[in-house]
């Protein structure tokens, strides 16, 4: 420390280390005679200094740890802040006899510089639950839309020259094309006395259907031996 006469000024901080938004304590104790003039706090040294804490100006952000005290000018300076980074001095000023401060006694300065708070374990836990979160979600959304791309590329679920009972899915359904001794020979019995219509493949097509089961045959006027059938009769207008 640089001494002035009879008054040593102690700065035993060199080095000094803070996180963001704490509180940085810089240290500065005198003893022995104390001349006329005040203690201030400078940051830098030189013509482009800036002053920190003057003995004779209150700041609420820099605060005296021993307030009113005559040796210890100890300071607290709360909120710090990256812009806050540099070389602090504590100085002790004397009056000349122009009544112009004078730099009477120094210390050698604290160099004061940021480090990064490390994570707790809590938060690195949040993380490594949110990210596994995030996938899983992905792969939903993923096995989603493959299973939409399929249902899509399959088509209808129906076997073709089939009619889904109680829907209108329009499938073509040939009418006419039954051997005898089938239901088909009914349907053209039936349909014998509309009036007659020149017929063409389009006619013979029926694009809704709704079959329903029907009711057994009964028993009487069955031929011994002969299986009992079951049919459905359709009778189509002629357009």
């Amino acid at each position: 420390a640089q001494e002035g006469q009879g008054f040593p000024l102690q700065q035993p901080q060199d080095k000094v280390s803070v996180a963001v938004g704490e509180v940085l304590t810089l240290r500065c104790t005198t003893s022995g005679f104390a001349v006329l003039g005040p203690v201030r706090w400078l940051k830098g040294w030189g013509s482009g200094n800036k002053t920190v804490y003057d003995q004779r100006e209150e700041s609420s952000r820099v605060l005296r740890a021993v307030p009113r005290s005559n040796t210890d000018f100890t300071i607290h300076i709360s909120n710090f802040q990256p812009d806050d980074v540099g070389h602090y001095y504590c100085v002790k000023f004397t009056k000349r006899n122009t009544g112009e401060d004078e730099v009477f006694s120094h210390g050698s300065g604290t160099e004061v510089f940021v480090y990064e708070t490390p994570l707790v374990p809590g938060v690195v836990a949040a993380a490594v639950v949110l990210c596994f979160l995030l996938l899983l979600l992905g792969l939903f959304i993923a096995l989603c839309m493959y299973r939409r791309k399929r249902q899509g590329g399959a088509g209808s679920p129906y076997p073709a020259g089939t009619v889904a009972t109680g829907s209108f899915l329009s499938v073509p359904l040939r009418c006419c094309a039954g051997t005898p001794g089938t239901p088909s020979e009914v349907l053209d019995a039936e349909s014998s006395h509309l009036p007659s219509q020149q017929s063409s493949k389009e006619e013979n097509d029926i694009h809704y259907a709704d079959l329903q089961p029907l009711p057994p045959a009964p028993l009487r006027g069955r031929s011994p031996g002969t299986a009992p059938t079951e049919y459905a009769s359709l009778r189509v207008a002629a357009k």
